[in-house]
């Protein structure tokens, strides 16, 4: 009996045999998508490196523009009727002196890690001659030296010059912790704050971080400002590139197998 020619080819399981030019629709489909995808994804790893290499001379102009501040002659600290004007990007760590009257009875000790280990920063309120008051960290203290009898010589009395770096406040806190101002335990150099907690008033919105000269005893220990800026933009430029090199390559690859494919087997 001769076979039936409107009967479909079976396969062994009685279902319809996928034909090859089934299969290479799929394949082509597949294909269309992985490249679609693979476009969207490679923009935007070159968008990212990109925007990493913008970062590059972002970070590049700001390392130079603190160096050369920091590296100035000191220059008077701004007073009440600049403070309103005082930004990060023309101010921060700008080198700075400032005459007043310490008041060392209202000082604050935050927590500090330095290169001389774990301590507190000496933050003291510094009267100015026209009733303003600006923060001074004096500089550290090791934890055994945190109550201030057991460093008395350092606290000068009468007028005193200050020079050092301009700052602005650090609010909130540190160290994954929050400042705690009834509990007397500060993690960051938080000016209002600090400022509400020992009732000053006409605080400059910035504090100073002293230099190194010496104070009597040796403590506060000042000029421990750390001046860096991490600047791995370049890094992170290149490998958002590599990937996109990587995943361009792969797209080539995929694309001249299929092509291949196709060639040798025209139904596909």
């Amino acid at each position: 009996m001769s076979p039936d020619p409107s009967r479909r080819p079976e396969t062994a399981a009685g279902s319809p045999r996928k034909t090859g030019s089934a299969r290479g629709g799929r394949s082509r489909t597949g294909l269309v998508v992985f490249g679609a995808v693979s476009a969207v994804v490679t923009v935007v790893l070159l968008a990212l490196g990109i925007w990493q290499v913008q970062r590059l001379f972002w970070k590049l102009d700001l390392i130079e523009r603190v160096d050369a501040r920091v590296n100035a002659a000191p220059v008077d600290a701004p007073r009440a009727d600049q403070w309103s004007s005082i930004t990060a990007a023309n101010d921060e760590y700008r080198h700075i002196r400032v005459t007043g009257t310490f008041r060392h009875d209202a000082e604050t000790l935050v927590q500090a890690t330095t290169e001389r280990g774990p301590g507190f920063w000496v933050v003291t309120p510094l009267i100015r001659d026209d009733g303003s008051t600006v923060l001074v960290n004096r500089g550290f203290v090791p934890p055994d030296r945190r109550d201030p009898a057991r460093r008395a010589a350092g606290n000068v009395a009468g007028e005193a010059q200050v020079v050092g770096l301009l700052r602005l406040s650090e609010p909130g806190g540190g160290f994954l912790r929050d400042n705690d101002p009834a509990g007397h335990r500060w993690y960051s150099r938080d000016v209002a704050a600090i400022a509400a907690a020992r009732g000053l008033t006409q605080t400059a919105p910035y504090f100073i971080d002293a230099d190194g000269t010496d104070n009597p005893g040796g403590l506060p220990v000042g000029g421990l400002t750390r001046v860096v800026f991490p600047n791995n933009h370049l890094v992170y430029a290149l490998t958002w590139f590599a990937l996109a090199a990587m995943l361009i390559g792969a797209m080539v690859m995929i694309g001249r197998r299929e092509w291949a494919r196709a060639s040798a087997d025209p139904e596909a």
